[in-house]
C-alpha cells in the first residue's frame, strides 16, 4: 500500500464560514497516482471542522444559524476568561468555536475507487471555519494502490 501526503492552506471567511474542499481533494488524489483505497482529510486547527454535507447556499446559512443557536458566542464560557489563562492578551474569546468543532469533528475518510471519491450526488467534503477569518491548513492523505 502507498501513502501520499499533501497539505494546502485556505483563507477563510468571517465568523462561521463553510468552504468546499473538493477541488483540492480531487487534485491531491490525481497527483497521488493511487487508484483504489481511501482518502483522509484532516483539519490542523481546533476551531475548524471537516464534515460531509451539501454545498448549497441556503443550507450553508442554515448551518451557520444552527451552530450560533446551539452554541451562542455570547454565553459565559470558562475558556473565554483570558485573565485566568496563560495566553496572549489578544487571544480571541472563541470557546463556542472549540465546542462546535468538537461536535462536528476534525476529519473525514472517503473511499476511493478507480481514482474517484465515493460520495453521493450532493455530497462535498467541507471545511467549517468556526472562528474566522484566518489562514487554515488542511492535510490530505491518500492510501492505497
Amino acid at each position: 500500500m502507498k501513502i501520499k501526503t499533501s497539505f494546502f492552506e485556505i483563507d477563510t471567511g468571517e465568523g462561521i464560514a463553510l468552504h468546499d474542499l473538493m477541488p483540492s481533494i480531487k487534485d491531491a488524489v490525481a497527483r497521488s497516482g493511487i487508484k483504489n483505497g481511501f482518502v483522509t482529510i484532516t483539519s490542523q486547527h481546533t476551531t475548524t471542522a471537516i464534515a460531509i454535507n451539501e454545498n448549497e447556499e441556503r443550507l450553508l446559512e442554515d448551518v451557520r444559524t444552527f451552530l450560533l443557536n446551539l452554541i451562542p458566542p455570547g454565553n459565559r464560557y470558562l475558556h473565554n476568561d483570558i485573565a485566568l489563562r496563560d495566553c496572549p492578551p489578544d487571544e480571541p474569546e472563541n470557546a463556542h468555536s472549540h465546542l462546535a468543532a468538537m461536535l462536528l469533528g476534525s476529519s473525514e475518510v472517503v473511499s476511493l475507487v478507480d481514482q474517484e471519491l465515493v460520495l453521493g450526488q450532493y455530497q462535498s467534503v467541507m471545511l467549517y471555519e468556526l472562528d474566522g477569518p484566518r489562514k487554515r491548513k488542511v492535510n490530505i492523505q491518500v492510501y492505497g494502490d
